[in-house]
């Protein structure tokens, strides 16, 4: 066989350039994963870890590849190949609120293939025009390219199409690939699945899905939400029960948080800055802290939240996902499978976490200002003296030679003071600081600490000790920070857009792989069921406070004060 080229989906990304701040010029600042083609956006590159090329999709007129297959190996194209995107639960909250904008934002930016459709599928009787009308009301534009707004919605929404039909049957499925097949119109399909649906139908869906909607000669692809089980032993059956209709590359385990900005500069912060990547151990670090906290309650979703708790909902997943990516090794390449090889690594070397570990918490009611706010207890949809945790804190170790013995602490929460996600990097004290009597007593004052802020107000701010301008010897302590607001004038993708793309295109550094789950949930799954079996009940604490007060206790068993408490938390 000849030798072939390998070409991947285009995707065009505008940023400010440093010197021209409002500029509308497209810039093409390529990520690591892609390079830049002249007079072309960023291609993937084409090179996986195992030497074969990454699963990925040629799109517009080109026979290149398919999967890392040269398309002259199967059926001729006509016409180059096309993308059908269907969302499963088209009707619900996450499609209209998320994926539907998610998508046009992508076509807005002209990161979309040439040939592709929408179909939103779901139970709900609906018509084409209905659907459309449905979407428009949440698909918002660029703020700096609003004058062709009306013109790029209006295209957006002509390429999408609805189907009704049942999850559990195959009838609807086969009509949805009738359609499909009209829309392809002969080019070579590919097909991605999003199952915006809860996950007790997952499996009814793929199986229908894949029987009778799967692409004949090009990739198909499903894209699952969390929760992916409850424990180790629901989530590997659930991991079963796919892999009955799918292979592992055909399915994509989306945490939205990995594809947060913050969280995707976190490689690069420490992988490409000589000044950190030496201080990344125990050696210099004393503690890390990962913060996830919510300013509002679960209004009206408590019962869905009541079968997972805070626990499942947050730590075993966003948090647990962002860690493993900060305490990792360098992996050999930036290819997805290095990457998430290091990641199994990081998971496989954490204790599990034990019950004195855990400090679990329940918001009441409380009223302030003349207003009142309801407790968990008080959601209509919560059943009565439920004891599901609406916050959590845990201190969890890596026992390898880089962590041994720094405690990482992690903290989420409904109902509190704030909204926040962020990580936080406390240093070890200078050795015999010559300045001991200029900060006092409190040493912890005077650590750096590096902060990225993840929510709101993308920034990352490192704190360090100086002296206070004047005839004295005062010592201050200031940040010296990035305020992606102020640095980038341009509107940070959501993470949904940067997902969706590289699902598109085959990437699947930010998705989970099996083994990942099962090392997560083997972290979790112990204390879950200890807490569940010997029904522990949570701390109240009042709705919009910093949350119970054992979660201070369980920082200072370490000797660690949690930074967003201590009245430094680098607002500015």
């Amino acid at each position: 066989m000849a030798a072939t080229a390998f070409r991947f989906h285009p995707a065009a990304f505008f940023s400010a350039h440093p010197g021209e701040a409002g500029a509308k010029r497209p810039l093409h600042h390529c990520p690591p994963h892609r390079i830049l083609v002249p007079r072309r956006a960023c291609l993937l590159r084409a090179k996986s870890s195992n030497g074969l090329p990454q699963i990925g999709a040629s799109f517009g007129n080109t026979n290149e590849v398919l999967d890392g297959r040269p398309a002259g190996d199967g059926p001729p194209e006509q016409g180059g190949s096309t993308v059908s995107i269907t969302v499963v639960g088209a009707s619900g909250d996450l499609a209209k609120k998320k994926i539907f904008p998610a998508l046009f934002a992508l076509f807005y930016e002209d990161c979309l293939p040439e040939h592709f459709t929408v179909f939103g599928y779901a139970r709900s009787k609906m018509s084409d025009e209905e659907l459309r009308t449905m979407i428009s009301r949440t698909l918002t534009c660029r703020i700096d390219k609003r004058e062709n707004c009306g013109d790029k919605m209006e295209q957006f929404l002509q390429r999408c199409f609805y189907q009704s039909g049942q999850y559990n049957t195959e009838e609807g499925f086969a009509e949805l690939d009738r359609k499909l097949k009209e829309k392809e119109e002969g080019r070579l399909p590919n097909r991605l699945f999003y199952l915006s649906i809860p996950p007790n139908i997952f499996v009814d869906v793929v199986r229908s899905a894949s029987r009778t909607a799967s692409s004949s000669s090009g990739w198909t692809r499903f894209i699952v939400e969390k929760p992916f089980g409850r424990d180790s032993e629901s989530s590997g059956e659930l991991t079963r029960s796919l892999k009955k209709y799918l292979a592992e590359e055909q399915i994509f385990r989306i945490d939205h948080y990995l594809g947060k900005e913050l969280v995707e500069n976190l490689s690069v912060l420490r992988f490409s800055n000589l000044v950190f990547e030496p201080l990344w151990s125990r050696n210099y670090i004393r503690n890390v802290q990962l913060i996830f906290s919510e300013d509002f309650g679960t209004e009206g979703r408590g019962g869905y939240f009541d079968n997972y708790g805070i626990i499942r909902d947050i730590m075993q997943n966003h948090l647990l996902q962002i860690l493993a990516l900060f305490a990792m090794e360098t992996p050999v390449s930036l290819d997805a499978e290095d990457i998430r090889n290091e990641k199994v690594k990081v998971l496989r070397s954490m204790r599990q976490l034990k019950l004195e570990d855990v400090v679990v918490g329940q918001y009441k009611g409380h009223t302030r200002g003349g207003k009142s706010f309801p407790g968990y207890a008080d959601d209509p949809t919560v059943p009565k003296g439920s004891i599901t945790p609406t916050f959590a804190a845990a201190a969890l170790f890596i026992d390898n030679a880089r962590w041994d013995g720094v405690p990482f602490l992690m903290k989420a929460g409904k109902a509190l003071h704030t909204r926040r996600a962020e990580i936080r990097v406390q240093f070890r004290r200078v050795p015999g600081n010559l300045y001991r009597r200029n900060i006092g007593t409190d040493l912890d004052t005077a650590t750096n600490e590096l902060v990225l802020r993840v929510q709101p107000d993308e920034a990352i701010y490192l704190k360090i000790n100086n002296k206070v301008p004047g005839l004295g010897m005062r010592l201050d302590r200031s940040n010296l920070n990035l305020l992606y607001s102020e640095r980038y004038r341009r509107e940070i993708p959501d993470a949904y857009e940067r997902l969706l793309l590289d699902a598109i295109e085959g990437e699947r550094r930010l998705f989970i792989r099996s083994d990942e789950l099962d090392a997560a949930w083997g972290i979790f799954t112990p204390v879950l069921r200890e807490l569940e079996d010997k029904r522990v009940a949570p701390e109240l604490y009042p709705y919009g406070s910093r949350g119970p007060v054992g979660a201070h206790y369980l920082a200072a068993n370490y000797n660690v004060r949690w930074g967003d408490v201590t009245g430094d938390d680098g607002s500015f």
